[in-house]
């Protein structure tokens, strides 16, 4: 992506971000307030992410799981029993997402992109896809994720949830963002984003 494709895209991905967290913000304290009352904890989720070049940096949701220190997995299924009643709403309606609005003010995150990963699911990739995917900033939606919005269905359904998400979706996830970076228009931009609110 040359610079004036970045800038063109930081550009908008921050005035359209402002605009959206001041109109969502009401949303955002008020699935805040509802997810501290029933996990009983903070009702946002954070967790550290790789975005671009290999920076870190902590992703926000509105928390939409009780946490369960015995369960150590990165895979989620709709059938995970941390899910609270209130988070099922929020994931359905994608109202978790809403706090990333201040990832991408932060700069940290894009509207379209990749999806940010944790370390240990970014180190197995292979350099050559590592170095591709972490060229851009990680983003809320894009083609790999739209592909896949019912992931957790998709998962649910497999008798090894983990092995098929690391056989099969992740390798295809990382086709389809390298197709995406390789191939940028801002246009498309639009395109995804459009289909994803509607």
């Amino acid at each position: 992506m040359n610079n004036k494709k970045f800038y063109l895209k930081y550009t908008f991905d921050f005035i359209v971000a402002l605009i959206g967290f001041i109109i969502t913000s009401p949303i955002i304290l008020i699935s805040y307030l509802v997810a501290s009352i029933e996990t009983g904890e903070s009702g946002f989720f954070t967790q550290k992410r790789v975005g671009k070049d290999n920076q870190i940096f902590k992703i926000i949701k509105v928390k939409t799981m009780k946490s369960d220190t015995n369960l150590k997995t990165n895979v989620t299924t709709d059938k995970d029993p941390r899910i609270t009643a209130s988070g099922r709403f929020f994931r359905k309606t994608k109202i978790d997402e809403l706090p990333q609005l201040i990832n991408i003010l932060k700069g940290e995150m894009s509207f379209v992109g990749p999806r940010p990963d944790v370390p240990e699911i970014i180190n197995t990739m292979n350099e050559e896809d590592k170095e591709i995917i972490l060229s851009v900033r990680p983003g809320i939606t894009g083609p790999a994720s739209l592909k896949y919005e019912n992931e957790e269905e998709i998962l649910a359904a497999k008798d090894n949830p983990e092995k098929y998400n690391k056989e099969v979706i992740f390798p295809d996830k990382v086709r389809i963002n390298k197709e995406y970076i390789e191939n940028y228009s801002f246009f498309k931009d639009i395109y995804y984003i459009l289909k994803t609110i509607f």
